[in-house]
């Protein structure tokens, strides 16, 4: 190709859109090779070396794929027909798909996506990361990222912005059916499939061992069943948890209950710490009630359920108190039902909290019973001291109700008709065994809902004995979506008297 055409491109491109060819580019030049490109003319000499400029067709892909459109009519004309033209590979459209989520993507988005893989790829190598682009490499670079693994990159963006979930969603069902047909599909300049080149040496050096091979066939590693492409989790799986902070959380943490029979709750005050500390890490607003008489909490919820939840992602109310069957008891054992701590939050009440996850977890008994296990164990010897500082959240008998509209989840502390435990040191077992699973979760790199953590804390919490009883936690949801809960910054503060 004509040098002199090759300089007035050169001339005409940024270095943003330089970086943006090398990375289009990586499917067919050696990565190594592309990393001191600092330009466009070194980006050419690359090309020529892998003898990709010995026409037009495959720059003309790359200036057509950055929408630099206006520098086409400098080359010259090839009259073929691009997948007709065997010697020049096409651009995958694995890499297509990822670029178009770099054009696409926001500052605001890319922070974000930033911090939701600083705890899987590290924070020292997310921070040298200038452009999605950067995200994308160091992602592959981890082995989070490959044409047969997008999860991971699906998920986060489903957190950021449901467009841009939407083209990796469509580019994975597209690679499925793809992989399920013998037929190799006509190639677009939308959307390109690698082609590989005819000549032996230069097939070697085209496609990486991540990239689709010949005959629309697709190469996997080892360690990746082909049952990952199959299984393409769907963009509406996952609530949206978009705004900083995601909502408010609410404590309600009732310790004393002077001039009734109800004991005071000794230990409420670590749960109530723990809850603090936990959800203001995971970005909201943490808000403590303390002391309420039964009408106090109603007022509360009812007040708060007139907020404009509009800029929130979420809700969280956390009830910590004596309590029975379907109900928590106020200060003055006097009971709140479930249903009464709920209904103030439905869609027909709270309007803008409709379609959005509202939590509630309950630390309180729900009857006068004992759980026991299949075979009743007595407490060792080293365990006494620990289990004498155990009290029981009990009082009378309500009729139980469970929310029945959607999006809400109630976790409570023990299963119905049973006693819940805390402990007068360290706090409850089930409201400290959901902080510790939370954080767990929220700095771990998987992206576990909130579901699959409740589950954990039902097998911890029943592993134990208490007081030679067992306790077994109960979570009744209405859910519609998973909720993935991520930390936003144990720096910020967030909490409220």
């Amino acid at each position: 190709m004509d040098r002199r055409t090759l300089s007035h491109i050169d001339e005409e491109l940024d270095s943003s859109e330089v970086a943006a060819l090398c990375f289009l580019c990586r499917d067919v030049v050696n990565r190594k090779r592309l990393e001191g490109v600092k330009d466009a003319k070194g980006l050419f000499v690359r090309l020529e070396e892998r003898g990709l400029l010995e026409n037009c067709a495959f720059l003309s892909q790359l200036l057509h794929t950055i929408r630099r459109e206006d520098l086409l009519s400098l080359l010259e004309t090839d009259s073929r027909r691009l997948e007709e033209t065997d010697a020049n590979p096409i651009l995958s459209d694995y890499s297509v798909m990822l670029y178009q989520i770099y054009e696409d993507m926001t500052k605001e988005n890319l922070d974000k996506m930033k911090f939701l893989l600083s705890g899987s790829l590290g924070r020292r190598q997310i921070e040298t990361c200038n452009t999605a682009l950067d995200v994308f490499a160091e992602m592959e670079k981890n082995g989070q990222l490959s044409i047969n693994r997008l999860d991971k990159l699906h998920t986060a963006l489903l957190q950021l912005d449901q467009q841009l979930a939407s083209t990796v969603h469509r580019y994975m069902q597209g690679l499925t059916e793809h992989r399920d047909t013998s037929v190799t599909p006509h190639v677009s300049m939308d959307h390109q499939r690698v082609s590989i080149p005819s000549q032996p040496e230069q097939a070697a050096l085209a496609i990486p061992e991540t990239q689709p091979s010949a005959a629309g066939q697709n190469v996997y590693a080892d360690s990746e069943p082909h049952s990952k492409l199959i299984s393409v989790p769907d963009q509406g799986d996952y609530y949206d948890m978009i705004h900083n902070p995601h909502g408010l959380c609410v404590v309600i943490n009732n310790e004393e209950f002077t001039g009734t029979e109800l004991k005071n709750r000794a230990g409420t005050q670590q749960d109530e710490d723990a809850l603090r500390s936990v959800f203001t890490q995971l970005g909201f607003v943490v808000t403590v009630k303390k002391n309420l008489t039964a009408e106090a909490m109603r007022h509360e919820l009812k007040t708060l359920g007139l907020r404009d939840f509009s800029n929130d992602d979420a809700l969280v109310v956390c009830v910590l108190s004596h309590g029975e069957k379907g109900c928590v008891f106020g200060t003055d054992e006097q009971g709140v039902s479930l249903r009464e701590l709920t209904q103030p939050f439905t869609s027909e009440r709270a309007r803008t909290l409709a379609r959005k996850p509202k939590l509630f977890f309950i630390q309180a008994c729900q009857g006068s019973g004992y759980q026991r296990g299949s075979v009743p164990c007595p407490p060792r010897q080293e365990e006494e001291d620990r289990e004498s500082r155990l009290e029981e959240d009990a009082g009378r008998v309500y009729g139980e109700t469970v929310p029945s509209d959607a999006d809400f989840l109630l976790g409570m502390a023990t299963v119905p008709e049973c006693k819940s435990f805390r402990n007068t040191s360290t706090g409850s077992i089930y409201i400290q065994q959901l902080c510790t699973q939370l954080m767990r979760s929220a700095h771990s790199s998987e992206m576990d809902d909130i579901l699959t953590i409740l589950t954990r804390v039902n097998r911890e919490v029943s592993k134990g004995n208490y007081l030679n009883y067992k306790q077994m936690p109960e979570p009744k949801y209405t859910l519609t979506k998973k909720l993935v809960l991520k930390c936003l910054g144990a720096d910020r503060d967030r909490v409220q008297p």
